[in-house]
């Protein structure tokens, strides 16, 4: 089975040490995470972990079931570029001079739908978001002008099926313990009898 690029979604509560301990679950099956972006969602107290990963089906399913044995998760999934909506921001520095010398520049900034957010004497920083193919294609359109910095943000994507998370969420926070909390719960009252 052949690698290919996965953006795993985990949703979480909002915890000291998660971020850790799900690195861990990756460095030990020595998967290299491409991209790690973390952010609130819509519901309060809730976080979203998005990670990009190349790796196989099987692996990322395994460690999706293993994400999920954390505590503090709600639910991970896994999905491939064609079951998301995602972009990237970027941030490019380039000579002040260099752009106002050069009409070329400013034609290209505008090409790639880049649009100024600092201008100083010295350097400009143009911002522009889209996928890591677009972003690239303009650090290369800018090296000949005179490219100071560039900088690229990690990923962040929204599931095209998942409209329904956010309710199944409150659905969530409305149950009462499951069967299983319960029967934990009297195994271990039968404990504390057995040792009095």
């Amino acid at each position: 089975m052949n690698k290919k690029e996965f953006t795993v979604t985990v949703y979480t509560e909002n915890q000291v040490g998660l971020l850790n301990r799900i690195a861990i679950i990756f460095s030990r099956r020595k998967i290299n995470i491409e991209s790690l972006n973390t952010s609130p969602t819509e519901v309060d107290s809730v976080h979203r972990f998005t990670i990009v990963i190349n790796e196989t089906e099987d692996v990322v399913k395994k460690l999706c079931r293993q994400i999920e044995k954390q505590v503090e998760v709600l639910k991970a999934y896994y999905n491939t570029e064609e079951e998301i909506v995602w972009q990237e921001l970027a941030l490019y520095k380039v000579s002040t001079d260099a752009i106002a010398e050069k009409v070329k520049v400013e034609r290209l900034l505008r090409e790639y739908g880049a649009r100024a957010v600092a201008i100083r004497k010295d350097y400009t920083v143009f911002e522009t978001t889209g996928h890591r193919e677009e972003t690239d294609n303009l650090i290369k359109a800018l090296e000949p002008y005179g490219l100071i910095e560039f900088v690229r943000s990690a990923r962040v994507a929204i599931i095209k099926a998942s409209s329904s998370f956010h309710d199944r969420l409150k659905d969530f926070e409305k149950k009462e313990p499951g069967e299983e909390v319960i029967e934990n719960e009297y195994l271990n009252q039968k404990e504390e009898v057995f040792t009095m």
